[in-house]
């Protein structure tokens, strides 16, 4: 029990599990009857569970002691074979020395195998020279197909007895097989100069004797077909293998199309050259790839794609050919030729598109020769090269007419009698025809070179400006020279308005017509010059007779006006040989510049009207000069509202007012009317009076200060160009007081 607990558990388990169980069978009394036979039942079902019970104990016993009975037998056998190993042992520290010879026997062994394997190839190998020579016969004798086959036969031969050594592990002997097969190096490069030969003449050879180069192809197949089967099954490779010939083909093919073509240095780098090299190319390029489409493509297997290859070839040729050409300094019509043929010829029906290359050859599919930015760097190139052609020709147009002004006749008419000349004809030629030129390559060109000449025009009209200011200072120096210079300068005028008429119409497209701003500056620029220069010219002939007013010779009377009037005439007359803007505009300016010379010899402070007799006298003057001016000019054409003499009527009634008290209001009326007006201007015209007290100017003066004038818009100022002659200072003596 004390070494089997769980036992004494499990019977007292059964215990009451058999006494609840009886407990309830034998509760009733009449189930006791059968108490007797259920014990005899138990007792027979017990002896039965313990006789099981032995028979399994017994069974078990039996096996546990063929268990025992076996492992005492293993050890004895271990121990036995333990034994058997110790003396294998001692047997084999022995023979140790014995294993030595043996390997030396082993080395003999392999020798004898290695040898008797080369025996074996050997009347093979003897015969491999004969073949060798008789091969090279075939060779030197164009008999390509026979020296292929022979030439494969022996590399077959070759490599049946390199991989027999090489499965057999005869390395050594391979070296000793190879010494025989020397000779095929030399064979296989004297067929592959052979079959590369022919493909570089290829082209010529296909419209000759496409025999020749047929068979080329075939060799160059078969040994295609070899290397790929080598390279699948990827057990043994050869030596020289794989030889790649089709990929030698094509590369063949290609450098000599590249080489025909493309190689040639020292292009010329002007127009008639490099025009001559791009017909060749075009002319060449066309005829080879007709004969590539209609002859080469037959002899040749259709997964060549020679036509495409070719194709290909001649595109990436020629983009590489531009490329080289464009790092020439070439001029500008060899910059338009290769732009032109890049973008226009390439793909036209004259050459890429050619109908008898189609449909076979995309053209779509090749692409464009010249990059977008190769493109707009060569087109950049192009403008430099016309604006330096462009800067040239305007250089020698300005220079020819500079030397027409001094000519000694009258420059030419129109139908209309104006003035001009041929200077806006050739300039608008000039920039129209490049601009025109430019428009067949690109839009991008044609803007370029618009814009370009727009700029060069903008140039050349200040140069045109500087010249006139030169030829207006040599006369001058001497007014007979140049002896039309006032016809001259009016003939530049209707250069200039025919210039302005005509630079919008350079560029085709309408509405890109637009002006730009800085040269309608340089126009306007241009056109105030020539307008100053004239006016100049009436100024000196002008200035003596206002030198002579006012005087007392002039209120009593003089022609002095008339001979301005004349003067005037004789002006306005020239002026005639302009256009009509041209003509109101010098009208106008030689209106203004009379009123202007007239008021400013006013005040000058000549004279000081000593009395009222006088002063009446001036009113007069003033009123006949002013009224004979305004309508010289209006019978000019220029209407009285539009003149600037109204000033000297306005300044009249200054001069007219009786009562001197009432100047203030008068003044403040004329500087309304006259904003540029200043109080040097009003203080020399009250002087011219001669009656104004000190108290009275001292208020108009002080009125004015307190009426500042602002300048309307649109006005245009005619006291601000009159200068006041500063007043003169009294006179001192060293040790006095100022008088």
């Amino acid at each position: 029990d004390e070494e089997w607990p769980e036992a004494e558990k499990a019977e007292k388990l059964a215990r009451g599990a058999a006494l609840k169980w009886a407990s309830g069978v034998f509760y009733r009394p009449e189930k006791l009857e059968g108490l007797g036979q259920y014990r005899s039942r138990e007792m027979q079902r017990n002896s039965s569970i313990q006789s099981r019970l032995k028979s399994t104990v017994q069974s078990y016993l039996e096996g546990v002691s063929a268990g025992l009975e076996q492992l005492r037998s293993a050890a004895q056998e271990v121990q036995s074979a333990c034994q058997d190993l110790g003396a294998a042992r001692w047997a084999l520290l022995d023979s140790a020395d014995h294993f030595q010879g043996l390997q030396q026997m082993q080395t003999l062994m392999a020798e004898h195998v290695q040898l008797a394997s080369v025996v074996q190839v050997l009347p093979q190998l003897f015969s491999v020279q004969e073949v060798f020579s008789h091969t090279l016969q075939l060779l030197h004798g164009q008999r390509l197909l026979e020296a292929h086959a022979e030439l494969m036969m022996m590399e077959h031969l070759r490599d049946d007895i390199l991989s027999q050594l090489d499965l057999r592990g005869l390395s050594s002997a391979q070296t000793t097989v190879l010494s025989y097969f020397g000779g095929l190096q030399e064979l296989n490069e004297s067929l592959a100069k052979q079959l590369w030969d022919i493909v570089g003449n290829s082209l010529q050879l296909v419209r000759e004797d496409p025999v020749l180069f047929v068979t080329a192809v075939r060799i160059i197949e078969r040994e295609e077909k070899i290397d790929d089967t080598l390279l699948l099954e990827a057990t043994f490779l050869p030596p020289g293998r794989p030889k790649s010939w089709k990929q030698k083909f094509y590369q063949v093919l290609q450098e000599t199309i590249t080489g025909a073509h493309f190689q040639a240095t020292g292009v010329d780098a002007e127009g008639h050259g490099l025009a001559r090299h791009l017909a060749t190319l075009q002319k060449d390029i066309v005829s080879e790839l007709r004969v590539v489409k209609d002859l080469m493509v037959q002899c040749v297997p259709a997964h060549y794609n020679i036509l495409s290859i070719c194709t290909i070839t001649y595109h990436q040729a020629l983009t590489s050919h531009l490329q080289d050409i464009l790092q020439e300094d070439l001029d500008k019509q060899a910059l338009f030729l290769l732009l032109e043929w890049a973008l226009h010829v390439y793909h036209s029906p004259d050459m890429m598109g050619h109908p008898d290359l189609l449909p076979e050859v995309d053209v779509s599919a090749l692409g464009p020769l010249m990059s977008p930015e190769l493109v707009d760097q060569t087109e950049r190139k192009y403008v430099v090269k016309v604006k330096a052609s462009m800067l040239e020709w305007l250089q020698r147009t300005l220079e020819v007419e500079f030397k027409e002004w001094f000519r000694e006749e009258e420059p030419e008419t129109d139908h209309q009698g104006f003035f001009q000349s041929a200077l806006p004809v050739i300039v608008m030629q000039m920039l129209s025809e490049n601009i025109r030129v430019a428009s067949l390559i690109t839009d991008s060109l044609q803007q370029k070179v618009y814009t370009m000449a727009l700029e060069e025009l903008e140039a050349f009209l200040g140069r045109l400006r500087e010249a006139l200011v030169q030829a207006g200072k040599e006369h001058q120096k001497d007014r007979t020279v140049p002896k039309y210079y006032v016809s001259y300068l009016l003939a530049m005028l209707n250069n200039n308005l025919a210039l302005s008429s005509s630079v919008s119409s350079l560029h085709p497209d309408v509405a890109c017509r637009e002006v730009p701003m800085s040269l309608r500056a340089a126009l306007d620029r241009m056109q105030k010059k020539t307008c100053q220069l004239l006016l100049e010219e009436l100024l000196l002939d002008l200035q003596p007779l206002c030198l002579q007013l006012p005087s007392h010779k002039w209120l009593l009377g003089s022609q002095l006006v008339s001979s301005m009037c004349e003067v005037i005439n004789k002006y306005t007359k020239d002026f005639s040989r302009v256009r009509k803007p041209l003509f109101t505009l010098l009208l106008t300016e030689s209106e203004l510049l009379v009123a202007s010379q007239y008021l400013r010899a006013l005040m000058q402070k000549k004279m000081v009207c000593k009395n009222k007799e006088e002063r009446v006298q001036l009113c007069d003057r003033l009123l006949q000069d002013a009224t004979q001016l305004q309508e010289l000019f209006c019978g000019l054409g220029l209407d009285g509202s539009q003149q600037s003499l109204e000033a000297v009527f306005a300044l009249r009634e200054l001069i007219c007012l009786q009562d001197p008290a009432l100047l203030s209001l008068e003044v403040l009326g004329f500087i309304t009317k006259y904003p540029d007006v200043s109080d040097e201007h009003i203080s020399t015209l009250l002087d011219l009076r001669g009656d104004v007290s000190k108290e009275v100017r001292h208020m108009v003066l002080e009125m004015m200060a307190q009426h500042p004038q602002v300048l309307p818009e649109g006005y245009r100022p005619i006291f601000s160009t009159i200068l006041v002659p500063a007043p003169e200072l009294p006179f001192c003596l060293r040790k006095g007081k100022c008088a």
